[in-house]
């Protein structure tokens, strides 16, 4: 089965709204894990660090911009939404606005009142993205393995960022509740694609980026693990050494993801690193350890330098109309 959603024969001359993709969300899953790394890294750094503050503007800005372009394709071309929906791998990302809200609660967590909104409404929607989603998997009758990709982690371990506000807001049980399905149901995902990538057909190179997602689930639940028991115990290690393995694992097929052209998916870089980089910090910070530090300015260089590619590449590939077409 294709996974392609439009065919020559069927997709008719639509404006170019109509083919404004869900995972444009996932761009703001990037620029709010780049605003978050840098305000974690304020605890560290002693000048500078009030930059985060501009990039939680713009990234609350783009999310604003990003939200009104796809409901405007909801209320015009609601079939081309449904088409996304029934994809096999595009209904995976419809999750990224949820987590782009608990995200932004994160990102203005010392604005309560604006924080606690953002988190409620990501969190009801989040729950209710892993519901649908889930069952579309149980009651499925177009999923085949080769379909199985990182993206699937999106939908289920979303729910593990719940906790990093929730927490401090007080909804301990609801934070619980969230961070086990994320944990569970990880190891479950983990399993089903590795063994897809061990034993099947290479991922297309649009999807290749997204095997940073591999990242993403490990390290941020080593933070939202840490934000509910505040402290750094045998479970919050190996979480985060796991992620730390897999940072290894992709870095040594580093070359592999640079032949790769850029696609939006590329932002599936961007979130991952952010994630590992605010772990990381954090674990300087309970360890006190010169070592982690370390680490952590690297990976924040990185990252700067990652999302300062991502922006412009994507800016320049928005003016040469290379986004919102049909495939």
């Amino acid at each position: 089965m294709t996974l392609n959603i439009d065919s020559p024969e069927s997709a008719p001359a639509l404006p170019r709204i109509a083919y404004f993709p869900v995972s444009f969300f996932s761009m703001i899953m990037g620029l709010s894990g780049f605003t978050l790394a840098w305000k974690a890294a304020a605890g560290i750094f002693s000048s500078g660090t009030d930059i985060w503050i501009v990039f939680a503007y713009a990234t609350s800005i783009a999310m604003i911009f990003v939200s009104i372009f796809y409901a405007i394709k909801i209320w015009h071309y609601p079939h081309a939404v449904l088409e996304e929906i029934h994809h096999p791998v595009r209904i995976n990302f419809f999750p990224s606005f949820s987590i782009s809200l608990l995200l932004l609660s994160v990102v203005w967590q010392q604005e309560t009142i604006v924080s606690t909104y953002l988190w409620m409404v990501g969190t009801a929607l989040q729950i209710a993205f892993t519901l649908y989603v889930m069952s579309s998997w149980i009651h499925h009758t177009h999923y085949t393995l080769s379909h199985a990709n990182p993206s699937w982690f999106i939908p289920v371990v979303g729910n593990i960022i719940v906790p990093i506000t929730g927490s401090q807001l007080g909804y301990i049980e609801l934070s619980w509740f969230c961070f086990s399905i994320g944990i569970v149901f990880w190891l479950v995902l983990l399993t089903i694609i590795m063994y897809r990538l061990f034993f099947h057909e290479p991922l297309p190179a649009r999807m290749t980026p997204m095997l940073f997602i591999l990242l993403a689930p490990p390290s941020v639940g080593f933070i939202s693990y840490t934000s509910m028991v505040g402290e750094l115990d045998a479970f919050a290690r190996i979480i985060y050494y796991i992620a730390l393995f897999l940072s290894l694992l992709l870095a040594m097929n580093i070359f592999r993801f640079i032949k790769v052209p850029f696609f939006i998916s590329s932002w599936a870089y961007s979130f991952p690193v952010a994630a590992l980089t605010v772990a990381t910090i954090k674990m300087a910070h309970l360890t006190s350890s010169l070592f982690f530090q370390t680490i952590s300015v690297a990976l924040l260089c990185m990252l700067t330098g990652l999302l300062l590619w991502l922006v412009t590449r994507t800016v320049k590939a928005i003016f040469a109309a290379e986004f919102c077409r049909p495939e």
